[in-house]
């Protein structure tokens, strides 16, 4: 008799915590769509600020302009951490064409690689050899290679329905594409654009010499998918074809930036610390817009919902704007420095830094104990069609904190139009649906709640 008491106790006291999550997660969903600043915040960030590459005067701005923003919202403390960032700059716009005769020219879209050096002053101009990937260099040798541009030309794979599968199945060709043909001698390097869709614009992004001394550093710029396309089907018809490009840009010396952080102090565990963040800077063809302004204004959105909820949280609740993911992952190295010197207890993390699409649900990085406590709160999120609860990756800026017993978790939205935009420019504004955003800015706080209100299993202990 006692036994099946305790049991009905049991089941009532879970169904009123139930109704209780699912009332709560009903107000941040019904404050996110009706009464959401995550598009005005995106607005100002995309329209008045623009692209916001690290070292750049719209840096600076985005950091003095989201600090002035988490400062109105009446959080505990906001402030800003100093890093070191690096600065390189564009220049003029590149230039390029195919030159099938001598005088006889097309033209074709390119844009240089974030971080590669410039072309000579009036360009280079050379035969050009296609390859599929980085291991068909060593099969065609230097004898082949030295002297020509090399054309990677491996696109996304079309079959994989995780179009971040299909990114990272050829980005090496982008990284690491000018290193490695500049040791076989070539004059620089044309790689495809990380791009399924076939369209105008080239995709930049970042890349790396390695060890590579200045003097042997080669150029490295992207061309369009149709371009690549045209390029390859000219060179099946004549191999001997010459193609040009010019392009200006500058590696200056790092200079000082920002992380810009902000929190809600916890009531019950103030040094249990839960961050959610995406990253401030984005490259400079667009305005940043899915790359990552998105994921800034919705995780500065989750602390002003959680505040407006009413809900207290029992854990301290960090939003960090981090800076520089783009070409360094200054501002994720930074903050997980410091926290690490300040035994800081992080015990969750948040990322949103895949596009301001439609939220599909979660990607979670810890035990399987962990995870079976996530997916016990799965069936909460289903009236909102958030069902993608999965153990992966999280994010880049976050990823420097993993630790024993810290919960890390990503954002995924729905990936199939995210890389018709990424590193491109039409990354813009205009290409961001605001019920979207702000679906996604609910999702992130609906998991923050739960995360705090039932804390995990497994959590680690502040160490020293």
């Amino acid at each position: 008799m006692r036994i099946t008491l305790l049991i009905a106790l049991l089941t009532l006291s879970t169904v009123f915590s139930q109704t209780a999550d699912e009332k709560q997660i009903k107000a941040i969903y019904d404050m996110a769509l009706t009464n959401g600043k995550a598009y005005d915040w995106l607005n100002h960030l995309s329209n008045q600020i623009g692209g916001r590459l690290s070292g750049s005067v719209q840096a600076q701005q985005a950091v003095d302009y989201t600090r002035n923003q988490l400062d109105s919202l009446g959080l505990d403390r906001v402030w800003l951490q100093p890093v070191m960032v690096p600065k390189w700059v564009r220049g003029t716009p590149e230039f390029a064409y195919i030159e099938t005769k001598p005088g006889l020219t097309t033209n074709v879209p390119i844009c240089a690689l974030g971080g590669s050096v410039a072309t000579p002053d009036v360009g280079i101009k050379a035969n050009i050899i296609e390859v599929k990937g980085i291991e068909d260099l060593e099969k065609l040798g230097i004898e082949n290679i030295r002297g020509k541009i090399v054309f990677y030309n491996r696109p996304m794979d079309p079959t994989k329905i995780s179009t971040f599968s299909a990114y990272s199945g050829c980005v090496d060709q982008r990284y690491s594409g000018a290193e490695e043909a500049g040791k076989y001698g070539a004059l620089g390097v044309i790689v495809r654009s990380m791009n399924l869709r076939q369209d105008d614009y080239p995709h930049t992004g970042s890349m790396s010499y390695g060890d590579t001394p200045v003097q042997n550093r080669i150029p490295a710029a992207a061309i369009s998918t149709k371009g690549a396309d045209l390029l390859s089907t000219t060179l099946q018809l004549n191999p001997d074809i010459n193609f040009y490009f010019k392009q200006n840009c500058k590696q200056f010396d790092d200079v000082e930036s920002y992380n810009v952080i902000g929190e809600i102090k916890g009531t019950t565990y103030p040094n249990e610390i839960m961050i959610v963040g995406g990253h401030l800077d984005s490259w400079d063809l667009g305005d940043g817009s899915h790359d990552d302004g998105a994921g800034v204004v919705q995780s500065m959105d989750v602390l002003r919902l959680i505040k407006a909820s009413g809900y207290k949280p029992k854990r301290t609740i960090r939003v960090v704007l981090f800076m520089n993911e783009e070409n360094g992952l200054r501002g994720g190295n930074k903050y997980a420095e410091v926290a690490k010197s300040k035994k800081e207890n992080h015990v969750f993390a948040l990322e949103s830094d895949a596009g301001g699409f439609t939220p599909r649900g979660f990607s979670f990085d810890c035990s399987d104990e962990e995870f079976a406590q996530v997916q016990g709160w799965k069936k909460l999120f289903e009236p909102y069609l958030i069902h993608m609860f999965i153990k992966g990756g999280s994010g880049a800026d976050i990823g420097p904190l993993k630790d024993e017993g810290l919960v890390l978790a990503g954002l995924r939205p729905d990936s199939q139009r995210y890389f018709d935009h990424h590193h491109a420019e039409n990354d813009t504004f205009e290409h961001v649906n605001k019920r979207e955003l702000e679906l996604g800015a609910a999702t992130m706080t609906s998991l923050i709640y739960l995360a705090d209100k039932y804390g995990f299993g497994i959590q680690k202990k502040i160490k020293g």
